[in-house]
């Protein structure tokens, strides 16, 4: 199976997810190591998605990130969608 690259857009949306999830877990004031363990990730994980270097992570794996982090889907969503990342800080 050959993967199909991912486009600009879609790498830059990955780049805005993390950071989206990064800066709640700022917010919530909560260490990657506190988060990757109620998320059932590794620490490892959780810093390529909040870089951006995993762009496309499993649904499920940015619920429960989203979830330890106290981040409702619907306002990350608004967040990566929006590119910008005054809505979580509106959320908190």
């Amino acid at each position: 199976m050959v993967r199909v690259p991912l486009t600009d857009e879609e790498r830059e949306r990955g780049e805005r997810l993390g950071l989206a999830l990064r800066d709640a877990r700022a917010s919530a004031s909560r260490s990657m190591v506190e988060v990757a363990a109620e998320a059932g990730i590794s620490v490892e994980t959780l810093r390529k998605i909040e870089t951006g270097r995993i762009p496309t992570p499993a649904f499920f794996t940015v619920a429960a990130i989203a979830d330890a982090v106290g981040l409702p889907l619907d306002v990350l969503r608004a967040t990566v969608e929006n590119t910008g990342a005054g809505v979580v800080a509106e959320a908190s």
